[in-house]
This record gives C-alpha cells, sequence and structure tokens, in this order.
C-alpha cells in the first residue's frame, strides 16, 4: 500500500515542505505540504520532479575506485583503504598545504555537507579552501563582514510587510530566491502589490519577475554599482536620509556623504544608459515610501564591482532607515544560530589574512578564489595542490575556464569525488563516494534558515529506509575525516562524539556560557538523537537562541522578545522554539585555525523560514519561544510540520562585531575601491555584453539529468535582441559564434526583445559534452558551458568573485 513522508526539499533555497507518496522504497510522488508552517503547500517544478531525481537510473549505487586508470565498482571497505593509503602519506611528505578541498553548491543542501567540512579541514590542515561562494555570493559575505563585523549578518528583505521593494540581479520568480528564503516568492510579490506595494525591478532583462513589476529599469550590465552609489548621493545631497533608531548604532555618514559626492545621477546616468532624473525619481521614491527594501543578487554580485554593489545595498537600506526595521530588511535568528551575545565592540572581520600562492589572491572568509584552483594544481613548488577532494562540486562546468581545469584535475596525484554523479569533475577522480538519494537521508537546513524572512525551524527523518549496499551521507563524511587524519578504521560515531565533546568543554570552561561550570560527560548523556548528526543537531539546537540549555536557568538574550508563552513556548501552543549551538560551534575546536571562517559559515550560516499563517502577505500569529523555554530535537520530532518562531524582529546591536560596536559605514577596503569605481565614469563601454540567466526547473549544473525538467523553454540558447541580431546578421534558430577572454563557444540564437539592445545572455551551467561521464539524459542535450568563455582573470578583486555577468564579447553568425 502507498504511505506518504514528510521531507524538506532540497532543490532550492526556498526549503519547501513536501508530501512525498511512497510504494516500496521509491518515490511515486510529490505536493507541497499544505501544513507546513513555513512553506504551506507552496511546490515548484523541481519539488514535483523529487521522485524523478531521487530515482535517477543514472546515480552511481556503489563506490568507485581507480585501478590501471579506469573507474571500477569497488566496495566502501575498498574505497577508504584506498584513501587512507593514499592521503595521508602525500600529505606528510609533501605538507598539508598540497591538499586542496572545493565545496559546491548542493553541500548547502545537506545536513552532511554543512556538519563534516569544517572537520575534515581541520583534519587535513589545508588553507586551500574553494567553494561556489566565490561563483555567486561572496561579495555580499564580505561587505556584511565589513559592514556589521559578522560575514553572515546577511539582512533580508521582510517581504511579507514591506511597502516598497527594490530588486536588483534577481529574478526571483525563476530562482525562487537567493540570501532569501521565502517559499512562494511570486506569492509574496503579487501580495505585495495588491496590499498597495511598490516593485521595482533593475535588470537588463525583462525577466518574469521585471514583468511583475510596477517599475522595471534596464541599465547596462556591471553599472549596479554606479546606480546604487548615485542613489545613494541623491538621498544625501537632497537630505532624504533618515536613519531613524540606526543613528546611535552608525558610523562614518558624514565620510559616506565626501566619498560619494561626485557619482550623481547625471555622472553615471551614461554609464549606466538610464536617464539621470529616472535615477533621480527612484531614490526619491524610496525614500518616500512609509518602508521599504533594497535586494540585490547574482547580477549584482558576480560582476566587476559586486562587492561594492552589495555594499551599496544595505548602505541605502541605513540611509533610509530601514535596515533593521519591519518591512525593511531584518536579520534571521536561526535555530542553529550561536546565542546572542551581550552588544559591545567585537574582532571585526578580517580579510586577506592569508594569500593564495600562485597569484597571491587574498582570501575572504578563508576560501580562496574557485577561479585560482587550476593553477594551484598546474604551477610546480612548494604547496602545489597534489590531493584534492571535491565534494558536491563540479567546477569544470560551474568555474571560468573548465578547459583548463579539466586538464589540472587529471594531473593530481590523488582525487576524491563525494559525488551521486560520474561527471565532467567526478570522472578525474581516483575514488568517488557516492551518497543515497535525498530520500533516503535526513535533513536539516542549516544555511538556508540563516536567510529566512520568517524565523521557523523544521526536521525531516529520512522518508525510505537506507537501501542494502548504500551507506548514509554522513557516515560516507565522517568516514572520510577518520581516513585522510590517520584514523581509518575507528568508528565513524567518534567524529561526532569528538564534535560534541569539543563544544561542550568549551562551553563550559566559558564563563560568558549558561553552561558554565556543567560537567560535560553529564550533558552529553542528555542529548537526544538516534545517530550522531541527530546529537549534533541536538546539541546545537538546545544551546542556540530558543534553546532550553538543558535546563539550565538564563536571561533571555536581547536578541529573542520574551514575549512567548514560557510553558509551551509559543503563544498559540504549537510548541517553542528551538535551541542551537551554531555549527560553527561544533566544528570550532575541530574546525578553528584553517579554514574556520568557511568552516564555521558551513555549519553556521543555517536558515530556514517559514511561518505559522504566514503566507504571501500576512504575518505570523505565533511568537518565539523564550530563552530557557525551547525544544530540542525531541520536541522539534514531535512537530513534523515545523515550528514557528515568530517574524524577524530587530536585532540591533547585539549582533554588531565591529571593532567600534557599530554599523562601520565607509570600511577602509570599500573606500580604497571607490576610486577604482569612480574611474569607470569615463570607461567606454563594450559594443556588447553577456549575462547569464536562470530557469525556474534548473539549478546550476546539477539537474540537467532529470527528464521532467529538461526541455521545453529551458533550453541552452543564446538571447539576442532583434536590433542586435540584424546588425549582425543573425536568425533566429540559428547558429553563431561567441567570443571572450577564455574562448569561443558554437551557440544556438534565440532573437528575443526579453533582453536589452548591446546585451546578450546564455544560461549558466551546461556543457554536458565531455566524455567518460554517465549522465545520459544531460549529455544527449549537452549545452555549451558559458563559463568557457572566461579565463579566470577577472575578478572582484575584494571577494575573488569570478566576474560572470557584464563581460565583452564578439559574435558573429555561423554558416
Amino acid at each position: 500500500m502507498p504511505r506518504t513522508a514528510l521531507r524538506i526539499c532540497p532543490l532550492c533555497e526556498a526549503t519547501c515542505g513536501l508530501t512525498l507518496t511512497i510504494e516500496g522504497s521509491t518515490v511515486t510522488g510529490a505536493r507541497g505540504d499544505r501544513e507546513d508552517v513555513f512553506s504551506r503547500g507552496f511546490i515548484c517544478p523541481k519539488g514535483a520532479a523529487f521522485g524523478a531525481l531521487d530515482a535517477d537510473p543514472d546515480r552511481l549505487r556503489s563506490p568507485l575506485v581507480r585501478r590501471d586508470g579506469r573507474l571500477e565498482e569497488a566496495t566502501w571497505a575498498e574505497a577508504y583503504e584506498a584513501i587512507a593509503a593514499a592521503v595521508p602519506a602525500l600529505v606528510r611528505e609533501y605538507g598539508a598545504q598540497s591538499a586542496g578541498v572545493v565545496l559546491g553548491n548542493p553541500n548547502v543542501h545537506t545536513m552532511a555537507g554543512q556538519l563534516y567540512p569544517p572537520l575534515l579541514l581541520k583534519a587535513l590542515g589545508t588553507r586551500n579552501l574553494f567553494t561556489a561562494s566565490t561563483l555567486d555570493q561572496m561579495p555580499k559575505h564580505v561587505s556584511s563582514g565589513l559592514l556589521f563585523g559578522d560575514p553572515f549578518a546577511i539582512p533580508v528583505p521582510d517581504l511579507d510587510r514591506t511597502d516598497f521593494l527594490l530588486v536588483l540581479g534577481a529574478n526571483p520568480l525563476e530562482s525562487n530566491g537567493s540570501l532569501c528564503t521565502a517559499p512562494d516568492f511570486p506569492g509574496r510579490l503579487k501580495a505585495l502589490r495588491a496590499r498597495g506595494g511598490t516593485l521595482v525591478v533593475v535588470d537588463p532583462r525583462r525577466t518574469r519577475t521585471a514583468q511583475l513589476a510596477d517599475r522595471h529599469l534596464a541599465p547596462r550590465p556591471g553599472s549596479d554599482a554606479l546606480l546604487l552609489a548615485a542613489l545613494a548621493q541623491t538621498l544625501l545631497a537632497e537630505k532624504l536620509t533618515d536613519l531613524g533608531e540606526l543613528a546611535e548604532h552608525v558610523q562614518g555618514i558624514g565620510e559616506l556623504s565626501e566619498a560619494l559626492a561626485s557619482f550623481t545621477p547625471e555622472a553615471v546616468a551614461p554609464a549606466c544608459d538610464l536617464p539621470a532624473e529616472e535615477i533621480r525619481d527612484l531614490a526619491r521614491a524610496l525614500a518616500a515610501a512609509p518602508t521599504a527594501a533594497v535586494y540585490g543578487r547574482i547580477g549584482s554580485s558576480t560582476v566587476e564591482y559586486g562587492t561594492p554593489a552589495s555594499w551599496l545595498v544595505d548602505v541605502l537600506n541605513v540611509l533610509t532607515g530601514n535596515l533593521d526595521r519591519p518591512g525593511g530588511a531584518l536579520f534571521p535568528l536561526s535555530a542553529t544560530d550561536r546565542a546572542p551575545r551581550p552588544a559591545g565592540p567585537g574582532k571585526g572581520f578580517g580579510l586577506g589574512r592569508w594569500h593564495s600562492r600562485v597569484s597571491g589572491h587574498p582570501e575572504a572568509k578563508a576560501e580562496l578564489p574557485m577561479a585560482a584552483l587550476a593553477e594551484e594544481i598546474e604551477t610546480p613548488g612548494e604547496g602545489r595542490i597534489r590531493v584534492l577532494l571535491s565534494i558536491a562540486a563540479n567546477p569544470v562546468l560551474s568555474a571560468p575556464d573548465g578547459r583548463r581545469l579539466d586538464a589540472a584535475l587529471a594531473g593530481l596525484d590523488f582525487m576524491i569525488s563525494v559525488d551521486p554523479y560520474l561527471n565532467e569533475t567526478s570522472r578525474h577522480a581516483h575514488v568517488v563516494l557516492p551518497p543515497p538519494p535525498p530520500s533516503q537521508s535526513a535533513h536539516f537546513d542549516f544555511s538556508f534558515n540563516t536567510f529566512a524572512i520568517h524565523n521557523q525551524v523544521r526536521y525531516s527523518p529520512p522518508a525510505v529506509p537506507l537501501e542494502d549496499g548504500r551507506m548514509d551521507e554522513c557516515e560516507i563524511h565522517a568516514r572520510l575525516v577518520l581516513a585522510v587524519s590517520g584514523m581509518h578504521g575507528a568508528e565513524p560515531t567518534a567524529v561526532d562524539d569528538l564534535a560534541i565533546q569539543t563544544t561542550l568543554a568549551r562551553e563550559s570552561a566559558d564563563p560568558s556560557s549558561p553552561l558554565h561550570g556543567q560537567d560535560p560527560a553529564r550533558l552529553t548523556g542528555l542529548l537526544a538523537g538516534t545517530t550522531g548528526p541527530e546529537r549534533r543537531l541536538d546539541l546545537m539546537l538546545r544551546l542556540g537562541p530558543y534553546g532550553d540549555r538543558f535546563g539550565v536557568p538564563a536571561t533571555p538574550p536581547a536578541d529573542v522578545p520574551a514575549d512567548a508563552d514560557a510553558t509551551t513556548g509559543s503563544r498559540t501552543g504549537t510548541g517553542a522554539g528551538t535551541g542551537s549551538a551554531t555549527a560553527s560551534g561544533m566544528g570550532s575546536g575541530t574546525a578553528s585555525g584553517t579554514g574556520s571562517g568557511t568552516a564555521s559559515g558551513m555549519g553556521s550560516a543555517t536558515g530556514a523560514d517559514t511561518g505559522s499563517g504566514a503566507g504571501p502577505g500576512a504575518g505570523s500569529n505565533q511568537g518565539p519561544a523564550a530563552a530557557g523555554t525551547g525544544l530540542g530535537l525531541e520536541r522539534l520530532l514531535a512537530h513534523p510540520h515545523g515550528i514557528d518562531l515568530g517574524p524577524l524582529r530587530p536585532r540591533l546591536p547585539g549582533l554588531l562585531k565591529t571593532r567600534s560596536g557599530r554599523i562601520e559605514l565607509l570600511p577602509e577596503p570599500i573606500a580604497a575601491e571607490l576610486p577604482r569605481l569612480r574611474a569607470a565614469l569615463a570607461e567606454r563601454p563594450a559594443a556588447l555584453v553577456l549575462v547569464g540567466r536562470r530557469h525556474l526547473r534548473s539549478n546550476n549544473s546539477w539537474l540537467h539529468n532529470v527528464p521532467a525538467l529538461t526541455g521545453g523553454s529551458n533550453r541552452c540558447t543564446l538571447h539576442v535582441h532583434p536590433d542586435d541580431a540584424t546588425r549582425l546578421g543573425l536568425a533566429d534558430g540559428g547558429l553563431a559564434r561567441i567570443t571572450a577572454d577564455g574562448g569561443s563557444l558554437e551557440v544556438t540564437v534565440e532573437v528575443t526583445d526579453s533582453v536589452r539592445a548591446g546585451v546578450v545572455s546564455l544560461p549558466h551551467g551546461w556543457g554536458h559534452d565531455r566524455s567518460g561521464t554517465r549522465l545520459s539524459v544531460a549529455s544527449a542535450t549537452p549545452g555549451a558551458n558559458v563559463n568557457q568563455l572566461l579565463d579566470g582573470t577577472r575578478l572582484d578583486p575584494l571577494s575573488g568573485t569570478a566576474v560572470l555577468n557584464g563581460f565583452p564579447v564578439e559574435l558573429k553568425p555561423l554558416p
């Protein structure tokens, strides 16, 4: 008989609740969970295709080990023996920096990908960490670090309460949101307009989101920072700023006014290709709105001035008094965040604490640019990367100059891939460790709850028992940590036990911790959960801002409103908040030192948002639990549809970790970048530039092997404006050669006025045409790898993020 099971969707940042239909061990259907406290039944095509992804016949079922140059099926024991024999010996011979770790986007969608990389980095002792962040969001982490002292303090727009939303370089109707976890983003935007609010979209393409907007501005790609600077300059020059309650927590507004004085609307208009008066009108409308939020994402991040643009987004929120304000941009408080500390000066944010070996790129958040990976493998000398661990990553397609990286990977002494597929990157591995299908794994959104538009917490136990011959994904990672650290053969639970012991020992020794002086062994015995990862989750929940602190009395932190019922933790009795130590708490002590910024980030940026009664435009009627009344894992398990922790609330100044204890509005690294931005005003724009695009049924390179998500409008075509097509002699459906710094591609042309003249658009994540992969669906319609047009030299200098949008190209028709 068919049965049903609940599962949080792991296929994009919206984290919608699903109800799976299961026959035997096969997922035969997926629909939205109407009782989910966050998504309320919303589902997109990716979630509906959960069963097809889960049952993909191309998913690897057993490990692969390279023997005599060929990857062959092997037992789990053989795979880990190969790793244990090779990696420690190579690291002893060549040093810790001969190892590198690559973390791909899907890591943040799994428990294993969040809990174990910090421990892996510590075991290896390497600083060579490369992640998808430098292909996507690192500018936002850097700007938040400089402004607020914490690279994970990223404010999100209060979609359900704002009166005015300015969106730059984002297309949430296709992407479902990015660094803004919001199920049914389309419905929330429609609700904004229905209640009389205003939606303004800035994008060189007339996207589905732009079509919904009250106002659409289509500037020249890459000019976002100039446009934002002109908006800020207008607010300052016309005395339209009103910091409100922020005023006492902000420093540097005078210096900011002087630094931006030359970025007038008239000065930036030619570079943006927008009328000066239109820029000025937008600034005035933003200032006049009762509440407003500015939100910028990938299109304004993966450009030459990505960090200044990300910084200016929050500068505008500050200048209009909308930062940390209901209806503006607020900081989520996830159940597994570190419990808030008293306000006051912090350690600040370090940038460029070390540099890459070959080109001297500065680290950001303990990461190096993904674009530098190939040269770090190729270039001889001390510290050359000889051992690479790639976890849920496919940089051959997702990073610039995949051909060069493809060749570099083939020269490694040893490579390990944790990946369900033999793809363009994992085909180079000496050992491939395949995780089971998502239905067979537990799920908790550590990362996305940190970016949620409503505080909530949900957990999904495995929906389907682990199939014979498979290994649990968390066990795969734990055994990998043991194998590379010389502890091969120990029980994998030892990894989780060490993480728990380290965290509790630190908390017990910390005078500022509510657990100060407590017996770590006693507390360990109180943890709930049947597995090591569950016990770690329970610890994180109980030590977090809503947690029970193991029953130790504590004063509610300033960030956690104490208006909830102290017995139930919820005014409506659906269950209280949950407590959490951050994933950095789990990894700290085992992940400190090497890669600690990202290691803690991979575990501490937790988040998913839900809200009881919080459909689009609706607020929740439940309050978050007071500190000390939280659930822990047991109470979370008793609420399978999740627990509402209440709407986002002001958190300043408690979350500030800058050295001044205030928002540092004009940080020195940003001030040093402004002359370069000012020089861009005089640059002659390229005749033709390229931007990427998203599709609702796609997510980077990892969903192209699911038949239900391919075809139709999800095609790898080059969008060209009719005027450019006529000028260049291009025909709809014809072929063209597109050329840039990194080489040329042959692409199919799609003539459309959805893109402005002077701009062409090619989607990201395609190029499945290499031999040696096992991706039957993707290889049948391979598309073209847009990142091959780049050679990796175009980077945002502060964040090391690859410039994937707004770079010049040439286009010629082919017969």
